[in-house]
């Protein structure tokens, strides 16, 4: 009886899992609403005494975003001070929801890649995982990976479909 042959592997094809981009530091939300003077906006002094008095420690290495729930005006410096303050804490602070944050943590894991392991690989790109907006990760992770491989492919080694191949010279 013949030798059982792992395809797969000896295709040298390289899978890569979207969730393994998943962002894995805890995420939160700054609120500015309570801030608001009468609901409606922010008073620059009384701004600065609870940005001084806060203890921003609680959001140590967490990915932070800041928002304002109210449609109240909120000038831009105040989005600024909060992430000042969080900057020597916080692992990551953006202005925006949850999903901008979730975003902008997945674009920095894909663009952390040593694109070395890939150089003119074959690549095939899992796509059933649960990851906050997957379409912006496959788009992302090809515009990082596109220049250095051979060939990306959407699915499973069993079933793909090509989305790149690299035209010979």
């Amino acid at each position: 009886m013949d030798e059982i042959k792992n395809k797969v592997k000896d295709s040298g094809l390289i899978q890569l899992d979207l969730a393994d981009f998943k962002p894995r530091v805890s995420v939160v939300g700054i609120d500015l609403t309570p801030q608001l003077w009468q609901g409606l906006v922010l008073k620059e002094k009384d701004f600065r005494a609870w940005i001084k008095e806060n203890d921003w420690n609680v959001y140590e290495n967490k990915a932070v975003f800041i928002f304002c729930s109210a449609d109240a005006i909120v000038p831009t410096w105040a989005y600024m001070l909060v992430a000042s303050a969080l900057h020597s804490v916080a692992f990551k602070v953006v202005v925006g929801n949850q999903f901008d944050l979730e975003k902008i943590l997945i674009s920095d894991a894909i663009n952390a890649i040593d694109l070395t392991k890939f150089q003119d690989g074959k690549v095939i790109v899992k796509g059933c995982s649960d990851i906050p907006a997957p379409e912006f990760a496959m788009v992302t992770l090809l515009a990082h990976l596109q220049n250095t491989v051979q060939s990306i492919m959407y699915g499973e080694p069993c079933s793909t479909v090509p989305i790149y191949k690299r035209k010979n010279a």
